[in-house]
């Protein structure tokens, strides 16, 4: 099986609405934390905040927002020393607490200790130590070209905090899409308030618990609860809002942003493909395939969507992914199913799960033919993995993002027919294409268009901290990780230096003699 590692799944169905769902399972032991660590307890009472009126919430919003933005002129100059110090608190304090975070993703969302770690918890360590490594490099100005016409000045970027930003996080990933765009808003030295999902009230909770224990709340703070807690968060005037979710909430948030004329980065989602050519390696791409796509049963916003495969090539495609389902579900001891496997999540909660099996249930009824999986078990939010033929664009699995584990199968003859298809649906969060062929590989770049791509691979190209991650269109706003996390949460401040009493410019001031307009002709051609 291909190594997840970091797997943000960068959208959530409903999220304003519903919120966010995760899960996951008791974890394998951690390490054993640093002596500067905090650990914090946590027991089944604070799990469920305390009923408040929303007109309480607001109040207690209005207060931390204040305190915030009083802090901001500190955070702005803060060193990098100071801020990989807060990175690295973070780390030991997550560190201090992985038996809680596992106890409180199981509770949330069945999911294997070896998933947690890979895509919740490694993913955080991996942003921590890359930033660390090179934050001093980003935080310093940059020097820029100076062009002819104000030749004797000096130009640089500075990178300062925008101020006081708001973190919308999504439930498949709950822990993860909460702290990774945390680590740049840090390194780019600005407050933030957290708002985790509701769908997931055990990892929220221990979300606020581990926030508390690390930051002061002028610093970071969280607020958990719903749909009316997040449109109290989008009615302040933020400097910056990161929104992981839907491209139909994306909307939502970008319509409360405008309001204050605030930035946004909005990762979204979307149906992304996998082309299959005829001339790739069949059982390596079954792995990959299989992998990326039923990971978090399927609750992955950069999970292949739909596959497009050669038709020449179908049916050796479907026959080598069934094999690796069946080899997957038989888990450690090799005697288990799909069904009982500990290593197979489930759906976050009944309404997604009733959402998923309609989609199964329409694509069915209107020809659909299911060659593997199909199984439901509904008192356990269960959908096993399910490859679906003989697709039609009536089915609504064909319309809508699935975020869950139905892989639709359709085939083409042309690489041509195939790019053509996916050309007629919005933008991709994510596009795979599995081929050997040079030219055929430039092809599909040349004629898609998508936020990432990988090639022979799904997934991967998210692990790479040095690759902006991120949609285009309807599948997201803005970049993140690495440096372009950095700067998603940084004012590029344009700075040019003058020397007293030296400028070229003063040859065009006014009055406007034969001579001024003579120089201007000049620059006008230069």
């Amino acid at each position: 099986m291909v190594l997840a590692t970091s797997l943000y799944a960068r959208c959530s169905v409903d999220y304003l609405q519903s919120s966010t769902g995760l899960g996951s399972t008791a974890i394998a032991p951690s390490k054993t934390p640093s002596q500067n660590s905090t650990i914090i307890h946590m027991s089944t009472s604070t799990l469920t905040p305390t009923a408040q009126s929303i007109e309480q919430v607001s109040a207690e919003i209005d207060r931390i927002f204040a305190a915030q933005q009083a802090n901001v002129t500190y955070l702005r100059n803060t060193t990098a020393r100071e801020r990989i110090t807060k990175l690295k608190k973070l780390r030991s304090t997550i560190e201090a607490n992985l038996e809680e975070l596992h106890e409180a993703l199981h509770k949330d969302f069945r999911k294997s200790p070896a998933e947690v770690n890979l895509a919740e918890v490694f993913p955080i360590f991996g942003s921590i130590k890359h930033t660390c490594a090179k934050l001093r490099r980003w935080m310093k100005p940059k020097r820029v070209g100076t062009p002819l016409n104000i030749i004797g000045s000096s130009s640089k970027v500075y990178y300062e905090s925008k101020g006081v930003a708001l973190i919308i996080s999504p439930w498949n990933y709950p822990f993860n899409l909460t702290f990774d765009p945390l680590v740049y808003a840090i390194a780019a030295g600005c407050a933030a308030i957290l708002k985790p999902s509701e769908m997931t009230p055990h990892t929220s909770a221990f979300i606020t618990k581990l926030v508390k224990a690390t930051f002061p709340e002028n610093e970071v703070a969280v607020f958990e609860g719903d749909a009316a807690v997040a449109q109290a968060l989008l009615a302040k005037p933020f400097d910056h809002i990161f929104f992981t979710g839907s491209p139909a909430l994306g909307k939502v948030v970008m319509r409360a942003a405008a309001e204050h004329l605030t930035s946004v980065t909005l990762e979204l989602g979307g149906k992304s493909p996998v082309i299959v050519d005829k001339d790739t390696n069949i059982n390596d791409a079954a792995d990959k395939i299989t992998y990326g796509k039923f990971l978090n049963c399927g609750q992955t916003c950069i999970a292949p969507d739909y596959i497009l495969v050669h038709q020449e090539v179908k049916d050796q495609l479907v026959v080598a992914i069934e094999e690796r389902i069946n080899r997957f579900a038989k888990g450690e001891a090799g005697n288990d199913t799909i069904e009982t496997t500990p290593d197979y999540a489930r759906i976050v909660n009944q309404r997604h799960f009733q959402r998923i099996k309609s989609l199964l249930d329409d694509a069915t009824a209107k020809g659909g033919k299911v060659r593997t999986g199909g199984q439901v078990i509904a008192e356990e939010n269960f959908i096993a993995p399910t490859l679906i033929e003989q697709v039609s664009e009536d089915m609504k699995l064909m319309q809508e993002e699935i975020f869950g584990p139905l892989l639709p199968i359709k085939t083409f003859n042309t690489l041509k027919e195939a790019t053509d298809y996916v050309a007629t649906k919005p933008k991709p969060l994510a596009l795979y294409f599995f081929g050997n062929r040079k030219d055929s590989r430039e092809f599909v770049l040349k004629n898609t268009t998508a936020g990432g791509t990988s090639i022979n691979e799904t997934l991967l190209h998210i692990t790479n901290p040095d690759l902006p991650f991120g949609g285009v269109n309807n599948s997201g706003i803005g970049k993140t990780h690495g440096f372009y996390g950095f700067t998603a949460f940084s004012n590029e401040r344009a700075v040019l230096h003058q020397r007293v009493g030296l400028t070229s410019i003063k040859m065009i001031y006014p009055p406007y003699t034969p001579r001024v307009k003579q120089f201007v002709k000049l620059l006008m051609r230069t």
